[in-house]
């Protein structure tokens, strides 16, 4: 009869690392007492390739200074997890690194390294946590949108509705109005991502923002009209300066002669300041607005909140009051100027 292998005990990690793997950013951390933001890390979910061919994985990224024609592998589309080598070579940058701020022991490799952690001896259980009743979780993340009504923390499957709009299209409208008006932007998805975040707002009035900015862009510095709640519609923004290792900023529409001189200047003058930035006007809100009427480029879906009606449509009339009571909305398009307020 052959020997058995020594059994060792061994005790649970004293820390749990939590990881959300989003399709842009991987959120992650390790489980406290009293957590704080400053806690987790948002890691680049994707390859990246540099114009001298230099390959950066994950959180590599952010040390970079020259995004410029940066092309990107992203190893999760449309909501899917697609590449798992990518992946792989993501995680194990991110959470096995020495070098890591999130770096983990692989403790749970084995199948009998789990019967050893689990199958200890019996621990004392505290009150488990029970969830709320009903809740309608909206999430509007990069690949898409989903709406999701949980009953007692499950999901209810009949009523889940996905709208196939997310911050990836967003991005990509934005790159071809600004390659369409100003420059040629179609390989600076960085660029353009950035440029979104930073200027993008939801409008609460589509049709009297947009009367807004083809005024403002006609007229002249002391005739600016700005929305009700005060934001400017027209805006100047600045591209970043890689040489430099200067960052895209926005900044109030200068329509003085000066500016378009400076402009037109800036290549001809190469000893002098040099600052290409684009006057932006209902770009700003146009591409946001693609969330909630999908047909302004010919998508045959319902916008979100039609999309928030279909899943309640799905649900006993009992539950909606104590659905729409408890809403929660994550993902990164929350984040979006305005955006709350429209939903």
């Amino acid at each position: 009869m052959p020997r058995r292998s020594a059994v060792h005990e061994q005790a649970l990690p004293d820390k749990t690392l939590i990881v959300d793997n989003g399709a842009f950013t991987i959120k992650a951390g390790f489980s406290s007492s009293s957590p704080s933001l400053e806690a987790c890390l948002a890691i680049p979910n994707s390859l990246a390739r540099e114009r001298d061919k230099k390959i950066r994985v994950g959180a590599e990224i952010d040390s970079c200074r020259d995004f410029g024609e940066m092309a990107f592998r992203r190893p999760v589309e449309k909501g899917y997890l697609v590449n798992w080598e990518a992946e792989k070579a993501i995680w194990d940058s991110s959470f096995l690194d020495s070098k890591s701020k999130l770096n983990v022991r692989p403790s749970l490799n084995a199948y009998n390294d789990i019967q050893h952690l689990y199958g200890a001896a019996a621990r004392e259980f505290q009150t488990p946590i029970v969830p709320a009743e009903c809740v309608l979780v909206i999430d509007s993340g990069f690949s898409h949108s989903t709406v999701t009504p949980l009953y007692h923390g499950r999901p209810i499957q009949q009523a889940i509705r996905r709208l196939d709009i997310g911050g990836r299209l967003l991005t990509n409208y934005l790159k071809e109005l600004l390659s369409i008006r100003h420059y040629n932007l179609m390989n600076e998805e960085h660029l353009v991502n950035e440029a979104k975040e930073k200027i993008c707002f939801v409008s609460n009035d589509f049709r009297k923002d947009l009367e807004r900015a083809r005024q403002n862009i006609a007229s002249t510095q002391t005739e600016k009209k700005e929305l009700d709640d005060g934001r400017e519609v027209v805006v100047d923004y600045v591209l970043p300066d890689y040489n430099a290792g200067t960052k895209g900023y926005m900044r109030p529409h200068d329509p003085s002669l000066a500016a378009r001189v400076k402009k037109m200047g800036a290549m001809a003058n190469p000893g002098g300041a040099v600052e290409d930035f684009m006057t932006l006007g209902n770009e700003r809100f146009a591409v946001p607005e693609l969330l909630f009427n999908p047909m302004d480029v010919g998508m045959k879906e319902a916008g979100l909140a039609e999309t928030v009606l279909q899943s309640l449509s799905g649900l006993p009339q009992g539950l909606w009051p104590a659905m729409l009571a408890n809403i929660v909305v994550v993902g990164g398009n929350c984040l979006i100027d305005g955006f709350m307020e429209r939903l």
